[in-house]
């Protein structure tokens, strides 16, 4: 099966609080109406996020958790391609069966979208690599003690230096794969267009319109921030609402929105 996509990047108009209002409410009926692709990609990854607790638990180095956890959002957008599709057959009024959307998903997996995967996990491996040299760099020194035990030390000085640079810098990482990706992810599965063009397209529309895109950042750090507290359970929420609602942010300014508006959806 082969898809028929326009070539070339749209012209992408501007965005403002009003945009990112309704992406968010037409992101939430998505969900509502069709819970299962969110509840299962969001699944994987509390699942990944159980073991990777337990992985950490159970060698001692509890570090490794304040890494992952820090770094974790970073490949959140993994989940976007199946919720991209979802949204954009409801929007669409496609058929929502399920073998047609995994295999557009699994279509997909020939095209761009490995590429640009890869550079997500390539700068989710350079966070922990960095993470651990910033974790040696301030407690390397320190007495040793049993960090699994003992989790006064990271409210120590140097303790909380170490979290506060890790912090920002991992800030950093998160921001910079969030201005390569977060047009990118839908532009590649929209469009014939090459990933490399999709990273520089997404960058510079950030850079064109830093406050309401920054403060969209802002917001899924947030909202997966507070996800992860309880046990990671919060992701079977914020995942697809988010997941959902950047594929509305996409089209709103690379098609003018082509979802009813909201008001006759809920009516």
């Amino acid at each position: 099966m082969d898809l028929v996509r326009p070539h070339g990047v749209p012209e992408l108009r501007a965005i403002d609080a009003a945009v990112l209002r309704r992406a968010l409410l037409l992101g939430w009926q998505d969900f509502l109406i069709a819970p299962f692709y969110g509840l299962t990609l969001a699944g994987i990854y509390v699942l990944a996020g159980w073991v990777m607790i337990w992985v950490t638990m159970a060698t001692g180095e509890v570090y490794w958790l304040v890494l992952a956890g820090i770094g974790f959002p970073l490949i959140g957008p993994f989940a976007a391609a199946g919720l991209y599709e979802v949204s954009r057959r409801i929007a669409t009024q496609e058929s929502l069966n399920r073998r047609a959307v995994f295999a557009i998903v699994r279509l997909q997996g020939r095209g761009q979208l490995p590429s640009i995967c890869a550079i997500m996990v390539v700068v989710f491996l350079w966070w922990l690599f960095i993470g651990h040299m910033i974790f040696a760099l301030f407690m390397g020194l320190s007495t040793m003690t049993n960090i699994s035990t003992s989790y006064e030390v990271f409210l120590t000085p140097n303790g909380l230096t170490m979290l506060a640079v890790g912090t920002a810098v991992g800030a950093l990482f998160a921001l910079l794969l969030y201005m390569i990706t977060v047009l990118a992810l839908p532009l590649i599965l929209d469009r014939e267009v090459d990933f490399v063009t999709a990273m520089i397209t997404s960058f510079q529309y950030v850079q064109a319109h830093p406050v309401p895109m920054l403060g969209w950042a802002a917001f899924i750090a947030v909202a997966t921030f507070v996800a992860i507290l309880p046990w990671f359970i919060g992701l079977f929420l914020v995942l697809p609402l988010l997941g959902h609602a950047s594929w509305h942010v996409y089209d709103e300014i690379a098609h003018s929105g082509t979802a009813e508006p909201v008001a006759a959806r809920l009516a």
